[in-house]
Parts: structure tokens; C-alpha cells; sequence
């Protein structure tokens, strides 16, 4: 057994998760994103302990994570939308000025999957980033539900519970 199988077996059964959507129109009902997101932590035994949608605003976004960091009921916040390169688009920078460590690969292989399986060159575009805030694991996504499926299939369901071994290890 390799170590990264080792660690993947010491592993926590289930993470308790909260998601934020980040949209000036979208609603409860109309946010497919966030919805797919619970969903699928839903089906993979995954905790949800929250889903809220807050404004495209930088000062609006970093409190909410900060907030979200310091509750001791969830590990890992999951973001998607605004992620983009319009004005408008601030969650990239509201994240990464909180992150404690960033974990570079999510954004460089979300990018790469993007560009290989689905939308091409316009991969360039994603600022999608992840990293810790303390022992909580924060991941920023983009809003369409093909990057929301792609990420959470792909990248964070099959790793967030080695993600939170690492963090809880070095703690």
C-alpha cells in the first residue's frame, strides 16, 4: 500500500460542509450550482452543515468565509461563482486573501480538465483556487454546473477527506 492510500484509509469518515453560492440574481430555488454541490457531498456521505447565496461582494464574501473558518461545525467551505475575470467577479480575491495555504494543483488541474474536457481554451478564465484557513479546507469554484460537477466529481469528493487527515494531522 502506497502512503497515499495509507492516508486515505486514516481519513475521516464524513466532513461537515457548508456552501456558499456567490450570485447577485440567483435564489435558493433558482441555484443549480449550489444545489448539485449539496447533492452530491449528499450522495458521497458528506455533511451538510449549511447553504447560503451572498452577493458578488469582496467585503460581503470574506466575512462570511471568515465566519465560516472560525465555527468549529464545519470543516470545509465550498464556493462556486465568481470566479471569473468581469469587475464584478471577487470571490478569487476574497478567498485567497484569507488562505493560510493555498493548494495550487486544484486551480491548475481544474484548468486542465477544463481545457481537455470540456470548454477549451476559455479554461484560462477560471480563477478557480482552494486552500486552508486554519483546519478548515476552502474550495472556490466556478458557477456554471458543468465546473461545479466537474470539480466536486473529479477533485474535491474523491480527496476532501485526505485533505481534512492533513489538516487534522499537523494540528
Amino acid at each position: 500500500m502506497n502512503s497515499v492510500e495509507q492516508h486515505r484509509m486514516e481519513a475521516p469518515d464524513s466532513v461537515n460542509c457548508y456552501i456558499i453560492t456567490v450570485s447577485d440574481t440567483r435564489t435558493m430555488e433558482t441555484d443549480k450550482g449550489g444545489r448539485l454541490i449539496e447533492t452530491l457531498l449528499e450522495e458521497s456521505g458528506y455533511k451538510i452543515a449549511g447553504r447560503i447565496i451572498v452577493k458578488d461582494d469582496y467585503d460581503d464574501i470574506r466575512e462570511l468565509i471568515h465566519e465560516c473558518a472560525g465555527d468549529s461545525g464545519i470543516e470545509a467551505v465550498l464556493l462556486t461563482g465568481g470566479t471569473g475575470i468581469a469587475p464584478r467577479d471577487t470571490t478569487y480575491e476574497a478567498v485567497k486573501s484569507l488562505l493560510d495555504k493555498e493548494m495550487p494543483g486544484f486551480g491548475e488541474i481544474f484548468r486542465y480538465l477544463s481545457f481537455a474536457e470540456d470548454i477549451g481554451t476559455a479554461a484560462i478564465l477560471s480563477r478557480a483556487v482552494a486552500g486552508t484557513i486554519g483546519s478548515t479546507a476552502v474550495f472556490s469554484m466556478p458557477g456554471s454546473v458543468g465546473a461545479v460537477k466537474l470539480a466536486m466529481t473529479r477533485l474535491i469528493i474523491p480527496e476532501l477527506r485526505h485533505v481534512m487527515r492533513e489538516i487534522y494531522k499537523s494540528s
